[in-house]
């Protein structure tokens, strides 16, 4: 059967009989990763008693029905399971965690996010890592070499914008 070269679908084939067959077996697919909630990542038992729609990341050493599936999406369906490999940056929200994983190829990582800056109402709030700031040493007057430390950390808050320039 000829598959889609992403989401590996299976494709309808010219003069196919029983066309439906294959339809049907892509909307289940696209059923399981169309805005993907898993109910937990890296299980490797089925559950005993799956509510139909109820989705899991199997884990890297699959038992049972699951065997042979190591890091696919499994979806429970009125026929069975069915299963989604997984591509990169697919990505899932999983019930148990509360928190999105994705596949980057390798694995699947849960609770990263990867981000150039992260804005909120169309403002940075969050941009790159700025250069460290040096601990205070030495010094004869402490409050001098406290301003600058301080000074400085808001700098850097502020670079991250974190925090507003003083008015």
């Amino acid at each position: 059967m000829t598959k889609s070269a992403r989401l590996f679908l299976p494709l309808l084939a010219p003069g196919q009989a029983q066309k439906e067959i294959t339809h049907n077996e892509a909307l289940a697919q696209l059923d399981i990763i169309t805005q993907a909630v898993v109910q937990a990542v890296g299980v490797d038992v089925p559950p005993a008693s799956p509510a139909l729609g109820e989705c899991w990341i199997i884990g890297p050493s699959p038992e049972g029905s699951w065997s042979g599936m190591a890091q696919h999406l499994a979806g429970w369906t009125e026929n069975g399971w069915r299963y989604v490999q997984p591509f990169i940056g697919l990505g899932v929200w999983t019930v148990d965690e509360g928190m999105f994983a994705r596949w980057d190829g390798g694995a699947w990582v849960t609770g990263i996010v990867s981000a150039a800056a992260i804005s909120i109402g169309g403002e940075q709030i969050i941009g790159s890592r700025q250069p460290a700031i040096a601990n205070p040493e030495g010094g004869g007057t402490a409050d001098v070499e406290a301003r600058t430390a301080i000074g400085s950390i808001l700098d850097a808050m502020r670079a991250h914008g974190l925090i507003d320039e003083p008015v």
